[in-house]
């Protein structure tokens, strides 16, 4: 999956301004600017569309995991220089503090079914013979579930229409 792609659905699923993506990258010790993240979330076919490398990609998902869970005491970890879609997932897992149960649920939510098993080996070391590569299309599912589990949900009663009706109506507007 392209990096720009992973970096626009999150800002999307947890409603970031500019500001706000670059507090993140702040919170892995790395400085951005405005024009850097802008132009990593623009379009693909935008003239000042900026590929976003591994290196960019990991230091804002590291400075996620802070920013969500907290900072851990010591030296921060260097950003990996090469993603994979396996460390991607793990590192949303370890930011969002899913347990596989949490996962599992939330794939089933957007249609995607799958076991236990199959789950641990996606986040299994390279080498293991169980270990198992994240394809794109389960990231993409992954990240629709995130966006469901954090965006959607936070979204007011207004953007159910049913709610919007009943709230309206108690308010003695039309229904």
């Amino acid at each position: 999956m392209i990096n720009n792609d992973v970096l626009r659905r999150l800002r999307y699923a947890f409603d970031y301004s500019d500001q706000q993506m670059i507090d993140v990258f702040a919170q892995a010790n790395c400085q951005v600017t405005r024009d850097q993240v802008c132009n990593w979330l623009k379009a693909d076919d935008d003239a000042d569309f900026v590929f976003c490398d591994d290196v960019m990609l990991a230091t804002f998902l590291n400075g996620l995991i802070n920013a969500l869970r907290g900072k851990k005491e010591g030296a921060q970890s260097p950003p990996e220089q090469q993603l994979s879609n396996n460390m991607i997932f793990m590192k949303l897992r370890i930011a969002l503090n899913l347990k596989s149960e949490d996962v599992l649920a939330m794939l089933d939510d957007v249609g995607m079914s799958l076991s236990q098993h199959e789950l641990t080996a996606l986040f299994r070391k390279p080498g293991h013979k169980h270990y198992r590569e994240c394809k794109d299309q389960l990231l993409r599912n992954f990240l629709k579930a995130v966006q469901i589990k954090c965006r959607d949900q936070r979204q007011p009663a207004a953007a159910n229409p049913e709610a919007a009706r009943h709230e309206l109506s108690n308010r003695g507007g039309p229904a």
